[in-house]
């Protein structure tokens, strides 16, 4: 089987799934497949029919977990998501609908399986209800994730054979938890204190070059800082180094991985007139990112994205 082939069975059963998600009981635990809910969006037929597109216009690498390919979900105040497929070229397919959230409070997507493709993602619900949705169906997994306020998963921090959850509480503190097959969590590890000193905080593979994941983190001057992976769970962050000043003119960084498919894991910064901008990876921790290159518009839509 072909790369772009492999990586259209695993992106179309991905929004399939996401089209006829089961319901599950609990109406913080719900999602409704699209167009059932009095939404206008698209029938069945329309994602599946971008996601070929965008798996045959792929870029020339194949995914890892140190540059995966992730697409981008865009969330609507009235709870629906929109789908955009990576046109491997450094921006995105045409918008495909998915399903609707109403008491989605935000997500995270995942690779429980570290292919280096997308294949599920974990829902923080307004209740404080932790779900996965992996396969069309969802999975209740914690409560009481109403006292984190950020959560992220740029790969598997120390080795394991499946990544890890970060989330960091309302009173700063970071927080690690290690995902298991089945997608419920190890008991949590404190990273550490402070990071309530920024305003965003993301990741999702390699940004230095180590094949380590890494992230960065906007503090509230609008510096933005690179923290690499060391590869121990037990001290899973060096010290930060200083990426460049300016970032606060954005309102949403999101990490989704290789955007233009030359093997490097890449930045999205959605300003407040709703422009996407895109930050290639360079793979170099003293210049983790390439000049910005606006790639999209009428991003402001959206109520989170991830």
């Amino acid at each position: 089987m072909t790369q772009s082939s492999r990586r259209g069975r695993t992106l179309s059963r991905l929004v399939t799934s996401a089209i006829a998600v089961t319901l599950v009981g609990g109406t913080a635990g719900t999602a409704a497949a699209a167009g059932t809910s009095g939404t206008d969006a698209p029938a069945a037929s329309g994602p599946k029919k971008s996601i070929s597109r965008s798996a045959a216009a792929a870029g020339q690498h194949k995914p890892t977990p140190a540059a995966p390919f992730f697409f981008l979900s865009g969330i609507l105040p009235s709870g629906q998501m929109y789908a955009y497929m990576p046109d491997g070229k450094g921006g995105f397919e045409a918008r495909s609908g998915a399903y609707v959230w109403p008491h989605l409070k935000y997500g995270v997507s995942v690779d429980p399986d570290l292919t280096g493709y997308q294949d599920g993602a974990y829902h923080v619900m307004d209740d404080g209800t932790l779900n996965l949705w992996r396969g069309g169906k969802l999975k209740r997994v914690a409560t009481g994730w109403g006292g984190y306020d950020s959560i992220m998963s740029p790969g598997t921090l120390g080795g394991a054979t499946h990544p890890d959850l970060l989330a960091r509480d309302k009173q700063g503190v970071l927080w690690r938890f290690q995902t298991k097959a089945d997608g419920s969590l190890a008991p949590r590890v404190k990273v550490g204190p402070g990071w309530n000193q920024y305003t965003q905080i993301t990741g999702l593979g390699d940004l230095s070059g180590d094949s380590k994941p890494d992230i960065v983190a906007r503090d509230k001057q609008g510096v933005l800082w690179l923290y690499k992976g060391t590869g121990d769970p037990r001290k899973p962050f060096a010290s930060r180094t200083r990426v460049g000043s300016a970032w606060n003119q954005f309102n949403k960084l999101v990490a989704t991985g290789d955007v233009d498919g030359d093997g490097r894991s890449d930045l999205l910064a959605r300003d407040p007139k709703g422009n996407l901008w895109l930050y290639k990876g360079t793979g170099k921790a003293s210049s983790p990112y390439k000049s910005r290159v606006k790639i999209g518009t009428d991003f402001n839509q959206y109520r989170d994205l991830f």
